[in-house]
């Protein structure tokens, strides 16, 4: 009796053993390897920017005389010639100006006339004395009073003909003033803001105030970009710049850098510098003051060999190394000079030298993988229902109809 108790021990023990040792080999299942193969294609990395469209040539036309508007000659949109009339003041304080200056110069040249018709009496009048002077039949006393009135009616002559020329200069000035008053376009262009209304009055006491702003051509606009300082290292004149609007979401417009400016801005302590882009608008879609996306093409690698950015990020640990590597421990290796690759149920590690890279695949060069390889980019923890004795088919509980234990 005490024999085949020890023996149905000894069994119940090896048994418990065996149990033990499946359901260990069962919650420990490996992870699993997300692999991903090595292509050939594009590698393109961009500065992602923001910008505001405006027209390549912007004039802002003001008044440079105070008045009040009479008339005006274009509207929004409306396409207008150099010299043509935007816009009119009313003339009539200008004209009085300008009629008040002629008769003051009519009146400065009668002055000068008067002036050198006494200047022509004096002169007669020295000749007369210096003859009788010299004929010891005038005293020198009135010679001198002779020459005197003559210096006098020449300086009198010269004021005179200065104020004739400081009279016509304020004919020229209400005239110019008065011509002011009709506002006229300095270039071709289009009408693109009108900040004036018939009736208003037109205050240039202390500024010139902006009537109109009219665009050159609105067929090539200019995108002004705000880059951050950390990528300005890396914006350079003559980029491919794509970029979309609001208005058209769909739709992926082009244009190119033609110049970085060294003004810096400086907003909440984040500096960023404005580079302004060439975008041609042949279909005038693009209107002025648009918010534009914009990515700036900074580095282009076509046709290289390239693998995921995580398969260079991806470093086994024990538990891969022991499924796929034997067991081996993880080699020497530098962070994100290292791929490893795949080879059937084992992995390998291979160094390569990055290059390029997008943010999504990195370009490598020097490895020994080809194109179609597969490298690892990340391990897979086994599922809950490969890895819980629950939910695993237990031997020794019985199969329910349907498919299902129980006790």
């Amino acid at each position: 009796m005490r024999r085949k108790t020890l023996v149905l021990l000894g069994l119940l023990a090896v048994f418990s053993i065996t149990l033990g040792a499946f359901y260990s080999r069962r919650g420990g299942a490996a992870p699993e390897l997300a692999t991903a193969a090595v292509s050939r294609g594009s590698i393109v990395t961009v500065v992602s920017a923001t910008g505001t469209l405006q027209p390549v040539t912007n004039v802002q036309v003001g008044a440079q005389v105070t008045g009040i508007v009479e008339s005006l000659g274009a509207d929004f949109n409306a396409i207008v010639h150099k010299g043509q009339v935007l816009a009119k003041l009313d003339q009539s304080t200008f004209l009085s100006s300008l009629e008040q200056a002629r008769a003051s110069l009519d009146g400065a040249e009668a002055d000068a006339s008067r002036l050198r018709v006494a200047k022509s009496a004096a002169d007669v009048a020295l000749a007369r004395a210096r003859e009788l002077s010299a004929r010891q039949l005038l005293p020198a006393q009135d010679l001198q009073s002779a020459e005197t009135d003559a210096r006098t009616a020449a300086a009198n002559v010269t004021g005179g003909d200065a104020k004739v020329e400081q009279a016509k200069a304020a004919v020229r000035m209400a005239q110019v003033n008065l011509d002011k008053t009709v506002i006229l376009s300095p270039i071709d262009g289009v009408v693109i803001a009108r900040n004036i209304d018939v009736g208003q009055t037109v205050s240039a006491s202390f500024s010139a105030p902006t009537l109109f702003v009219i665009a050159a051509d609105l067929t090539r606009m200019q995108l002004s970009a705000s880059i951050d300082e950390s990528d300005l290292g890396q914006v350079q004149s003559g980029q491919s710049v794509s970029f979309t609007v609001d208005a058209y979401p769909n739709r992926t417009f082009h244009g190119t850098v033609t110049e970085v400016r060294l003004n810096p801005t400086t907003v909440s302590n984040v500096v960023t510098y404005a580079a302004m882009i060439d975008a041609p608008n042949p279909t005038l879609e693009l209107k002025p003051g648009m918010t534009a996306t914009l990515s700036v093409e900074v580095t282009r690698r076509d046709n290289v060999l390239r693998v995921p950015a995580a398969a260079l990020r991806y470093k086994p640990d024990a538990a891969v190394l022991a499924q796929y590597a034997g067991g081996a421990a993880a080699p020497a290796a530098i962070p994100g000079k290292t791929i490893w690759v795949m080879n059937g149920q084992t992995i390998a590690p291979v160094a390569v030298t990055p290059g390029a890279s997008d943010g999504t695949y990195t370009e490598v060069s020097g490895a020994s993988v080809g194109e179609g390889a597969l490298v690892v980019t990340r391990a897979v923890a086994a599922s809950a229902t490969s890895s819980s004795p629950s939910a695993t088919n237990n031997p020794l509980l019985p199969t329910r109809p349907g498919g299902r234990q129980g006790r």
